[in-house]
């Protein structure tokens, strides 16, 4: 005995899927560049050194002297030994007018006058040891520096970017079926 039966056939549905992938590109321009640096301000102000070498008394010790030097020296000497004069002249006189007292005034007066001072000779140095006077006055110099601001006006470019989006599309391939039929009916 044979039983009837169903017999199903089913075909499943099948999804296309197709993508188109995305695409980005990114460039980075470079900045626009646009420095200043100006000059520092700069003062210098010096004063020079000063050197001053005094020779006058090297001069002097080789006996070349100044006019004025020469003329204040005599009247120096002169006024000695005008005063040593009327010194001895006074002290001469008293010892005449004691004349009376005795002893031998006018020849030890007369010794004394004729007779000059004894001179001397010793090893000289023409022109004596540090006669020349050096004197060195230090120069300065001042600096005065003061930076200037870096003027900037640098821009910065935007990005560009390109940017092209994927796409993605789903279709039906395979629609879904389902068949049905029965079998062995025949009885």
């Amino acid at each position: 005995m044979q039983i009837p039966q169903l017999q199903m056939q089913t075909t499943t549905a099948k999804i296309g899927i197709s993508s188109t992938k995305a695409s980005q590109s990114i460039q980075q321009p470079s900045a626009q560049l646009d420095l200043e640096s100006p000059k520092a301000q700069m003062t210098i102000r010096t004063t020079p050194g000063r050197l001053t070498i005094d020779q006058s008394q090297a001069w002097a010790a080789m006996g070349l002297k100044r006019t004025t030097q020469l003329i204040r020296e005599a009247a120096n000497n002169g006024m000695q030994e005008v005063q040593a004069g009327m010194s001895r002249r006074t002290s001469e006189g008293n010892q005449l007018m004691e004349i009376e007292k005795g002893g031998r005034v006018i020849q030890s007066i007369a010794a004394r006058n004729s007779s000059g001072p004894e001179q001397s000779f010793n090893i000289g140095f023409i022109p004596p040891p540090f006669s020349v006077k050096v004197r060195y006055q230090q120069g300065s110099t001042h600096i005065d520096a003061s930076p200037q601001k870096v003027i900037n006006r640098t821009r910065a470019q935007k990005p560009i970017i390109d940017h092209q989006a994927g796409d993605v599309s789903i279709s039906m391939r395979q629609r879904e079926s389902l068949h049905i039929r029965v079998v062995n009916t025949e009885i």
